[in-house]
Parts: structure tokens; sequence; C-alpha cells
């Protein structure tokens, strides 16, 4: 099912707005969301089991055992609102994909395939999706600022380097990202990301 005349080969693109914690998944997210006609939002923070949030508020640090099944309900998530979007707004006259957005930490790129990847029912032939990974660049002094002002999140702010060290930031020319500084005002931040993913044209494999 491809669209033609598009930068998207599917007709719905999935954008995951990913960095680590206070770099503004939620905030510039949503924003995005509406910036790219009304997309709905997903946040992948509030699909973390009860016993997630409960190790991160207590400044435990979440291990990869913790993070697959949370990471497979948000690409469950990608699956359903995907297919709702299209069933609801169809493919007719379709130059640009449709969009569903993301904010989700996706701080490994063992992480992103997952996220990126097909279901196993699903052929390439029928995939109606494909996921762009929009990195938020924020400087450690800033994203402690931002944590710091933010006393009623679970994230424990303590958890920050722990992040950092784990983070391994995409490879634009491994994978299908981009990479916006986020060191700016949220309205500029949204501008250069919606600028980028609109003319970010996927590589099809021949």
């Amino acid at each position: 099912m491809l669209v033609e005349n598009s930068f998207s080969q599917y007709p719905v693109r999935v954008v995951v707005v990913m960095g680590v914690s206070g770099c503004g998944k939620t905030t510039i997210g949503k924003q995005l969301a509406c910036a790219l006609d009304d997309a709905p939002f997903i946040d992948a923070d509030t699909l973390h089991p009860p016993q997630n949030i409960e190790k991160m508020a207590n400044g435990i640090a979440l291990s990869d055992s913790d993070r697959w099944p949370w990471l497979r309900r948000v690409h469950e998530e990608f699956d359903t609102q995907a297919s709702q979007l299209l069933k609801a707004r169809g493919t007719k006259h379709l130059e640009q994909p449709l969009y569903v957005v993301c904010g989700c930490s996706a701080l490994k790129r063992s992480y992103r395939e997952l996220l990126s990847r097909s279901n196993s029912d699903v052929s390439d032939v029928n995939r109606i999706y494909d996921t762009l990974f929009a990195f938020i660049d924020v400087d450690r002094q800033e994203l402690l600022r931002r944590v710091a002002q933010r006393p009623n999140h679970f994230f424990d702010p303590a958890l920050l380097d722990t992040q950092l060290s784990t983070l391994e930031p995409p490879d634009t020319a491994r994978e299908a990202a981009i990479i916006v500084d986020g060191d700016r005002a949220a309205d500029r931040v949204v501008e250069d990301a919606c600028y980028q993913i609109r003319k970010y044209r996927a590589i099809v494999s021949q």
C-alpha cells in the first residue's frame, strides 16, 4: 500500500520524539502533533506498568527486562493508532503521509529497531506505516534545570546521568532519524522538527 508522489513509502508515518528525560518529548510531541495536521499523540510514559513507575520514582534505573515489555506495548499502540487514523481519513488524494506522533525515550538503537519493526502478522506489502525518530538534543545543564522544575513527575532527577550514559544517539546515515537542537524555545524546536519531518525521504530498499 504505497502513496504516490510522497516522501513516505507508506500512507502513515509514526514520528517518535525521542531523547532523555527533560528534553521535551511530551511538550514538543504534543505541539508537533498539532502542527502535523492534528495527528494523534501517544505519550509512552503513560504506558509504563506500575512497577516501572515505582522504580523510577524511587531512583532505580530501569533494566532492559523492564523496558522490553513496555516497548512492545508502545509498538502495539503504533499499530492501533495508525490503523484507526487510516480508517478515519483514508488515502484518497494523499500526497503526504498521515502522521502519528509519539513521545518515547527510545534511548538505544535496539529499542528503536523494535519500535520500527513491522508486525509479524503483516507482510511488507500490506504494511501501512513507517517510523521516523526525531532526537531532541539538549545540553546536560539545561536538562538538569528542566528536570529539577518537575516536582510532580515520577522521574527521579538523579537518574538523568544514567539515561545519558545509556543514550545511543541515532546515526542518521543508518537509521530513519533526524536530529533537532532542543536548546531553544519550544516553538522554534517544533518549527525545525516539522520542517525536517515533512522533507524527510525514506530510504527504500530496492
